[in-house]
């Protein structure tokens, strides 16, 4: 599997607690936020440099600042702005795009209901972000709608996957590296991750 799995002490902790069916809607949210950029530092770790000249206090100096156009995240309506908020508060000044998509619960395919991104998505890294990679549909079609549109340098960033779903993505992509906090056993029949956390979006949102 292609898969970068992000196991850093405090990652793994704060996902233990977000597993746990007790941990409260509005501690489940701020635990997907602090999260959100811890993963982030992990997956723009290869972001090129140049220099600039700056003045200090007290002397001039070349000094490293991020080279070319902002990044882009995409978050995958609507459990994916969990992530967004999180990695934002990171890199404010990065671009925003979103891709709606629904799972139908008979087929679970996805299906597009939303698009919206930078038209320069082409010329930016898009960070795909949605907090379970499970039958790996929805990533799927997500980055195909990306394709479509002209973007050429993609990530996914998600807390949790399945194997299932690690392959399927690799297969359809394999030129979009996948960053995870963990990969869980399996996926159910019903295609939810096991042990996993239960629906991100709800427990996000509080909707169950």
């Amino acid at each position: 599997m292609h898969v970068t799995i992000v196991d850093h002490p405090l990652i793994q902790h704060k996902l233990t607690l977000m597993r746990r069916k007790s941990t409260p809607t509005s501690a489940f949210r701020q635990l997907v936020n602090e999260i959100a950029m811890l993963l982030g530092y992990e997956v723009t770790r290869d972001l090129s440099l140049t220099n600039r000249t700056i003045e200090t206090p007290l002397e001039e100096m070349e000094s490293p600042v991020l080279a070319g156009k902002k990044l882009c995240f995409v978050s995958i309506l609507r459990a994916g702005n969990g992530l967004l908020d999180g990695m934002l508060s990171l890199m404010p000044s990065a671009r925003v795009g979103h891709v709606g998509l629904y799972r139908d619960p008979t087929t679970l395919t996805a299906v597009e209901y939303y698009y919206k991104v930078p038209q320069d998505i082409g010329d930016r890294l898009a960070i795909v972000v949605d907090p379970m990679l499970a039958t790996a549909n929805s990533a799927i079609a997500a980055v195909d709608r990306l394709k479509q549109g002209g973007a050429t340098k993609m990530k996914f960033v998600c807390l949790l996957a399945a194997p299932e779903g690690v392959r399927a993505f690799n297969t359809a992509h394999p030129d979009v590296p996948i960053f995870t906090a963990a990969v869980d056993r399996e996926l159910n029949d019903h295609g939810y991750i096991l042990p996993g956390l239960g629906d991100a979006g709800d427990r996000i949102y509080g909707t169950k």
